[in-house]
């Protein structure tokens, strides 16, 4: 047992721990969304993310850091803000539009861009056996997208399916940005989600009053699932970030572990909103355990 365990990384257990958030946190979207506005409900559950990563910074009495940095800290991250920000805004509305059978397993072929981009510019080569749990990963992804078909979704005409990929291309770009941060540029993890948090509200506000005043109105409706979704998102973030800073951790690979997150959506979400296909959909996430489990014992 001591062995065994002795083998896991030390990354694994928290970017793992940032899945499985993840997982609860992209049902919470899809609650929050369901026949709801869209801007409105983002930036809320931004701001509650926020409020709590704020209480959590002053308790630990290290708020005063976060004023103490430089300016080119401040305008990094208020890139990666802007980045995820538009992310975000993609992901949200074609969530409201597609079912989340669709729209998770879109989302978890990010690793793939991110695998390319790490090969491009960390000369991040997996090894093999890392080679092989990966090929496991992305057979089960492409699995889902041929189970997808059956939903009834038009891939080529659904601009839902526009947004979702726009976003997940963006995503992983965001994923990049985030291994030269935490990983060349050695800024502090606590201090980035800090400023990352509170730059993304004054982001989602400002792209929320911008609709707004282009006539784009939609009900809106408070849900508790709101504040949920941000700060399950919160703890999701400090988990994958301590991961991205540990010094042997590949972001191709963290992505991957990450990305996971579709087990838990498709098999609570897939239930709550009584997704179809789901006896189906067992086998591909069956192969997405087997190789995130490669992955954690064999470094």
């Amino acid at each position: 047992m001591t062995t065994l365990f002795s083998s896991i990384p030390v990354w694994f257990l928290p970017i793992l721990g940032s899945a499985l958030c993840l997982g609860f946190y992209d049902i919470g979207k899809k609650m929050s969304v369901n026949k709801n506005s869209v801007m409105p409900a983002l930036f809320f559950a931004t701001l509650s993310g926020f409020i709590v990563m704020f209480g959590a910074t002053t308790f630990r009495g290290t708020l005063p850091q976060c004023f103490a940095q430089t300016l080119p800290f401040y305008l990094h991250v208020l890139l990666k803000s802007c980045i995820v920000g538009s992310s975000w805004i993609c992901i949200f509305y074609a969530m409201r539009d597609l079912p989340v059978s669709i729209t998770s397993p879109i989302r978890a072929s990010s690793p793939i861009w991110t695998l390319l981009g790490a090969i491009i510019l960390f000369q991040e080569l997996p090894t093999l056996w890392q080679g092989m749990a990966m090929a496991l990963i992305f057979i089960g992804y492409y699995i889902f997208s041929v189970i997808g078909k059956l939903e009834g979704i038009h891939f080529a005409k659904s601009k839902g399916i526009y947004l979702i990929m726009l976003g997940t291309l963006i995503g992983s770009a965001s994923a990049l940005y985030d291994k030269y941060l935490l990983g060349v540029l050695k800024l502090d993890r606590e201090m980035l989600q800090f400023w990352f948090s509170a730059d993304l509200v004054i982001v989602l506000g400002l792209a929320w009053l911008i609709r707004t005043a282009f006539g784009h109105k939609h009900p809106f409706e408070f849900r508790w699932c709101i504040p949920a979704t941000g700060i399950l998102l919160i703890i999701a973030d400090w988990l994958y970030f301590y991961a991205v800073s540990v010094p042997d951790a590949q972001i191709a690979i963290l992505s991957l572990v990450r990305r996971s997150n579709c087990i838990v959506t498709f098999a609570v979400g897939g239930l709550w909103f009584h997704d179809k296909n789901l006896k189906k959909k067992a086998i591909p996430l069956l192969l997405i355990l087997l190789g995130v489990v490669l992955l954690a014992l064999k470094k």
